[in-house]
């Protein structure tokens, strides 16, 4: 393939690879990927992530707080993130969000990180990668009312297409990852035939959600070819084609 790859979305710093990361990276540019965006979810793995893009010239890092991790988070932290993505290799405040899944941080907390970090994002002039887990009506009303003029993306995008609409129309991008091959994810292939070329992302999110045929596996940046491949034969277009926007919009999103 002539059009190189992107994942958008990576936890390379996650201690699943700390027997074999340089293989992993290995491995991603053989398979074609020539950019990754590692993502942080507290302050270490910000500061890991930040560190990875240090020293791999293909990596650039997304700094913030989790909602899951917000009942942890430093005193300092709001300063902290600030200096962090002051770097150049920063392009993105994230993940944040919501999550009602799993609970960790009571609501209220997740809703004041939350909005603290997207005033952070717009005082610094970068997009936000948002994590948003069975929390959508609430996601979609704080986007509402505090994410003006930002630019954002649903990482790991699950939903139905009037939740895909809702976010389409505040302005964001969708990125899709590994849910996305498995056969009977059928409202996921609905969304990813439907939402505009434009406002589309892939990702892996690994060490998670491995892609079909390799569910359940560890996951790696190489395997965002095969989120790729199934966006490109639900959308039935060629590989190329959806490679090259999917090169065009992280450019525009993240203005590395």
């Amino acid at each position: 393939m002539s059009h190189p790859l992107i994942d958008t979305h990576t936890h390379l710093h996650c201690d699943h690879f700390d027997h074999d990361r340089a293989e992993v990276l290995e491995r991603a540019a053989a398979a074609g990927v020539a950019r990754l965006v590692e993502v942080g979810y507290d302050l270490p793995s910000s500061r890991a992530a930040l560190a990875l893009a240090e020293t791999h010239d293909p990596i650039f890092a997304v700094v913030g707080i989790q909602p899951n991790h917000a009942h942890e988070a430093p005193p300092d932290w709001r300063e902290e993130v600030w200096k962090l993505s002051m770097h150049p290799k920063v392009v993105a405040i994230g993940e944040i969000g919501l999550d009602y899944y799993r609970n960790y941080a009571p609501h209220e907390v997740q809703h004041r990180f939350f909005v603290e970090q997207l005033v952070l994002a717009r005082e610094r002039g970068l997009p936000v990668v948002i994590h948003s887990r069975e929390a959508q009506d609430d996601t979609i009303r704080v986007l509402r009312d505090a994410a003006h003029g930002l630019a954002g993306v649903m990482h790991s995008f699950s939903g139905d297409q009037g939740y895909a609409r809702a976010c389409l129309d505040i302005g964001f991008s969708l990125s899709f990852s590994g849910p996305v091959t498995f056969p009977k994810a059928r409202e996921l292939h609905e969304v990813a035939r439907w939402v505009p070329l434009d406002a589309l992302l892939i990702e892996t999110d690994c060490p998670f959600l491995s892609p079909h045929p390799l569910r359940g596996k560890r996951n790696e940046p190489a395997r965002v070819r095969l989120v790729a491949e199934q966006v490109a034969a639900l959308r039935q277009m060629a590989l190329e084609e959806l490679t090259a926007a999917v090169w065009d919009n992280a450019e525009r999103m993240f203005g590395w």
